[in-house]
């Protein structure tokens, strides 16, 4: 037997010591060290992690990816969904896991593959000497390469170079003396983040904005930043939530931007489809929470109407030429491609002048069209003069088309052409538009005494050729196909004339009008396998137009309660509505007897046929449902405060939100909507009409009715969201389900009232605040209920102490439960001299 080996003691300690060393890194490593020496490369298994443990640097494969491809980037750490911010190697993949970062001979932070093939690098000149270099990720989620002999000295960032998200701490900005533009680059798609078609960033603008390119074109502003917001964004409220940005000029040609908020928990995202998404991260709901969106409406298009069009997103079609110009192409026009414009109908005074001779006289001055509330246009120049003096500058100036002031930037000057204009309804500023007299002036004494004799003759001749046809009257023939319509036209008119001035109402002869074979050909000649389901309307069937678009078509039933008067009202209030969360009318048809409105076809049909089937349930969610919830908030906030005009449901149930094929849900049926007066806040009504179960009990009971009824309505569909139960099915003790809620609100168990297909204990303080927003909006006095814009700051807003709510009202008791079949029900019952009818929705 051989004697054991008997190993010297000093190299007994150094190979402890090295073992210990390499445990060390190891662990260090493993645990996420926050930075890369020379001597301590990653290896695509290890990663760093910023001290904060909010940021995380390594090598990672994109979700859904169908590859194995492999970037070095920053994401967020301890949010399960993976969210990277930064991109290295981003055209540049790694085919597979043997990639390595570290710190190269030459003090560069570098890439490398299995051949140590070199994929990416800082490439700067740094100074060349062992170890002069190391990389730090900070808690902002900024990676940085510093100099070890100057203090830290910072050789480059990646803040510096950013990629598709803008971050707290983060600069974008110009500088004009060196050329540097720091801009925001999208990815190629979701799975692929190789350099997209996008950008946004700062333009050097004389008055700085923020711009989104397609390739170096412009598609998207933000309007001129004021001291405070972009005055274009017609959304500045919700970045005022976020304490919006900070834009600081070095008065040496350079403008950098900034949040004001130092929380790392937000930031903006520029998608591969070139849209910037504002998103902060929801404990309670475990998912980023999406805020503003640019571009948000069509209107935002860069140049959408071309010169001296201006766009409303509210209006149909959106864009129409400023008063005092005509459309450049009338052909383009009519069929709605406004990018060529419109132009001067009258010569401004300058361009008079040079055209008229010495002595000729008799040229007038120029004046100002005032636009309200606008996105100014592209290209403004900078003034001194003050608000009084701006006009006057303008007018002595040629070239000069048109003016604006604000008090954040004061006089600015436009001159040429004015591109991309847009009409807000709440911000904005005011345009003053360079017009000749001609088109300002107002008819003159002169004219009214020649015009007056001229209608007064015409008044007469009038009179004499109706007489003369009564004299050989004949019988009367039925109204052909364009003259119903033409009538049906004008009675909507009509309804709407008392509420809107003529120069703002809706033109309806501008809705597309379908023939009736067109339709029955569509839907096969309303065949029942194309039904979709049953209103108080009448059926409604899926149909599928010559060109390949998939349509709802609503089809008036003889046997209907409801009837002409609703098809109108229904036609007139949703042909002035554009809302992602309303559906869409695309025209209707009046031939014969034949009464049918057309819309978008919604292909997850309607709420109520998931909620309530218990096959379907599980497909929504919990975050679903909480979208869905927040979804109809905003259409209904869209209906009481930010449309043209102020419109109350009065049907709002869970069978009229149809959804979209993301489950995004919008708000139909508007044949009982009222249109209120811009004054009026309620309105009486003799004949009550809508759904049991969903009714206010002012309103099912004396017949008032006001924003606040379609908030208890919408109460109801948040406690039916909630359960998945409906209003009218009885829990235990016999409680309907505003009951059941409440009594289990008292006894401290609302979030039981959850559906056990949704309920999960990370979710639990969301449901209950849910279930007490719905008890908020169901309370029975009215005035103790919030409006929708309150609802909306309730489920958006995390840590809100919110009101205790007060017994609501159990109105659905009393009348007949509502079956929600293919087959609908009516019922008129007399209450204290009022007509109510209870017509069930599809």
């Amino acid at each position: 037997m051989k004697p054991a080996m008997v190993v010297p003691a000093n190299i007994r300690r150094r190979f402890v010591l090295l073992l210990l060393a390499f445990t060390c890194f190891s662990l260090r490593l493993c645990s996420g060290e926050d930075r890369i020496t020379f001597s301590t490369p990653i290896k695509d298994s290890q990663t760093l992690l910023c001290k904060s443990g909010v940021f995380r640097f390594g090598f990672f494969t994109p979700v859904n990816s169908t590859t194995r491809l492999r970037y070095a980037g920053i994401w967020y750490d301890k949010i399960p969904i993976q969210t990277v911010v930064w991109v290295a190697n981003k055209d540049t993949p790694i085919k597979d896991t043997s990639g390595v970062i570290s710190i190269s001979d030459d003090g560069n932070l570098v890439v490398t593959d299995g051949r140590n093939r070199l994929v990416w690098s800082t490439n700067v000149t740094v100074p060349v000497a062992p170890n002069a270099t190391w990389v730090q990720l900070l808690d902002t989620g900024n990676l940085k390469l510093q100099d070890n002999r100057n203090n830290g000295e910072t050789l480059w960032e990646s803040f510096k170079h950013p990629y598709n998200s803008f971050l707290p701490r983060m600069n974008l900005g110009t500088n004009n003396g060196t050329g540097e533009n720091l801009k925001l680059t999208s990815w190629r798609s979701d799975v692929d983040p190789s350099t997209g078609n996008y950008t946004a960033g700062l333009a050097p603008f004389t008055f700085p904005e923020l711009l989104i390119w397609k390739n170096s074109v412009p598609v998207w502003r933000s309007g001129p930043w004021n001291g405070q917001v972009f005055v274009g964004l017609p959304d500045v409220e919700s970045l005022l939530f976020l304490d919006g940005f900070n834009l600081n000029n070095d008065n040496r040609g350079t403008y950098s931007m900034s949040y004001a908020n130092d929380s790392f928990m937000y930031h903006f995202n520029l998608d591969p489809d070139g849209a910037i998404y504002q998103r902060d991260w929801s404990t309670s709901r475990n998912a980023w929470r999406v805020g503003v969106r640019f571009p948000s409406t069509d209107c935002d298009a860069y140049g959408m109407c071309g010169p001296y069009g201006s766009c409303n997103s509210r209006e149909d079609p959106p864009c129409k030429c400023v008063k005092g110009f005509v459309p450049r192409n009338n052909i383009e026009w009519a069929a709605r491609n406004w990018t060529s414009g419109c132009v001067r109908r009258a010569p401004l005074r300058c361009e008079r002048l040079r055209n008229a001779r010495s002595g000729s006289g008799g040229v007038k001055g120029d004046g100002f069209l005032k636009l309200q509330k606008m996105k100014v246009p592209i290209s403004a120049e900078t003034s001194l003069a003050n608000e009084q003096a701006c006009p006057i500058q303008c007018l002595e100036n040629c070239s000069c088309t048109a003016y604006a002031y604000d008090r954040g930037i004061g006089c600015m000057l436009w001159s040429g052409s004015l591109l991309d204009m847009q009409s807000f309804l709440g911000s904005g500023i005011d345009l003053y538009i360079r017009l000749a007299d001609s088109e300002l002036k107002t008819h003159s004494k002169r004219a009214i005494m020649i015009t007056a004799p001229v209608v007064g003759v015409v008044f007469v001749a009038a009179v004499c050729i109706l007489l003369a046809c009564r004299k050989f009257k004949k019988r009367p023939e039925a109204p052909a196909k364009d003259q119903s319509a033409e009538i049906l036209f004008k009675r909507m008119e009509a309804l709407t004339s008392g509420n809107e001035s003529a120069s703002n109402q809706v033109k309806l002869k501008e809705l597309p009008l379908f023939e009736f074979q067109v339709l029955a050909t569509s839907t096969d000649n309303f065949c029942l396998r194309n039904k979709l389901g049953q209103g108080g309307f009448g059926p409604v069937y899926k149909g599928k137009l010559p060109e390949g678009q998939e349509i709802a078509v609503k089809r008036l039933s003889r046997a209907s309660g409801q009837g002409l008067e609703e098809l109108m009202n229904e036609v007139v209030v949703i042909s002035k509505l554009q809302h992602r969360n309303l559906v869409k009318l695309l025209g209707c048809c009046i031939e014969g007897e034949e009464r049918l409105l057309v819309y978008e076809y919604m292909p997850k049909k309607s709420l109520d046929a998931y909620l309530f089937d218990p096959s379907k349930q599980k497909i929504l969610d919990w975050k679903t449902r909480f979208n869905i919830m927040e979804g109809i908030c905003r259409g209904l906030l869209y209906l009481h405060r930010d449309s043209r005009l102020k419109i109350i449901h009065r049907d709002l149930k869970a069978s009229n939100i149809l959804l979209d094929e993301n489950l995004n849900p919008k708000i139909s049926d508007f044949g009982l909507a009222r249109v209120f007066l811009a004054n009026e806040d309620e309105a009486n009504t003799r004949r009550v009409v809508g759904t049991y179960g969903y009714m206010s009990p002012e309103y099912a009971m004396e017949g008032f009715f006001s924003e606040k009824s379609d908030v208890f309505s919408l109460g109801v569909i948040f406690l039916e969201i909630i359960s998945g139960r409906r209003n009218s099915h009885k829990e235990e003790n016999n409680l309907n389900l505003l009951a059941y809620a409440w009594k289990l609100w008292n006894e401290g168990e609302a979030a039981s009232l959850a559906d056990p297909n949704v309920f999960d204990e990370s979710f639990e303080k969301e449901i209950q605040k849910c279930v007490q927003i719905g008890l908020l909006c169901v309370q029975e006095v009215a005035n103790d209920r919030p409006n929708v814009s309150n609802v909306i700051w309730m489920l958006t807003t995390e840590n809100t102490n919110l009101s205790e709510p007060k017994q609501p009202a159990f109105i659905a008791r009393r009348g007949a439960s509502e079956a929600e079949s293919s087959e609908q029900s009516s019922q008129k019952v007399s209450i204290n001299d009022v007509s109510l009818t209870a017509v069930t929705g599809r």
